[in-house]
């Protein structure tokens, strides 16, 4: 299915919400939701490839995500590690390049080394680019990429917006067009708040489980919607 709008968002982020209270509500674990995100998250990615999106920037874990039961923490650990694996086939068959924003200290090694080697082995691929976003906050990519200016020989006097945005994770993607996010929830929650600042938000109601095409394309025919002035009062 291709949606019917005639102005696709060059970048797309997406808070991945409710998959906790999708299971509670079914009487089920927690981590039942997160492995149905899962499923969730492949679909919307072969969507978003399909319907011409350059960039995905998908929220899988905060750095705010360590408070919550040892056990789930490593439950989704774990299944970062092995869809990293398990999908190289399906990011292959779509040219998609896979990176990864947020702070690599602290994530496991084993979780670590999955990362590194999916960016490894899309590097070349040309087509969609799906961002993760792995024990990553918004707040803490800036102080991230101020401290990389200023251990490059920075002037701290001299550092303007371009000197900083160009030492964030992934200076090469653009700022956020479309931010989404689902599971009923209406605020940021620290998620690309640099790039975000002249996104257009839609907040949706469905768990992200329930999350099909359709509800992507009221996203996208949302955002074909929008008058985008960046501040500016249109001519």
């Amino acid at each position: 299915m291709t949606p019917e709008t005639s102005i696709i968002p060059r970048h797309v982020g997406i808070i991945m919400d409710g998959n906790g209270r999708w299971a509670k509500k079914r009487g089920q674990p927690r981590t039942s939701g997160h492995r149905e995100g899962l499923e969730t998250a492949k679909r919307i990615v072969a969507h978003a490839s399909d319907v011409g999106i350059s960039f995905l920037s998908l929220y899988a874990f905060s750095t705010e995500n360590w408070r919550r039961a040892e056990e789930e923490v490593n439950f989704l650990m774990g299944l970062i590690k092995t869809h990293l694996r398990k999908q190289y086939d399906f990011y292959k068959e779509r040219g998609i390049r896979v990176t990864h924003s947020g702070d690599l200290e602290r994530i496991p090694q084993g979780v670590r080394d999955e990362i590194l080697l999916a960016e490894e082995d899309t590097r070349s691929f040309d087509g969609m680019t799906v961002n993760i976003l792995v024990n990553y906050g918004g707040r803490d990519e800036i102080v991230r990429a101020a401290s990389r200016y200023l251990a490059d020989g920075g002037d701290p006097h001299s550092l303007d917006e371009d000197a900083l945005a160009s030492n964030l994770d992934h200076p090469e993607i653009p700022d956020l067009d479309l931010m989404i996010r689902t599971g009923g929830e209406i605020r940021l929650s620290n998620f690309l708040i640099w790039q975000a600042a002249y996104a257009e938000l839609f907040f949706s109601d469905v768990f992200w489980p329930d999350w099909d095409v359709d509800h992507f394309d009221e996203a996208l025919k949302y955002f074909e919607q929008r008058q985008r002035r960046f501040g500016g009062i249109p001519g």
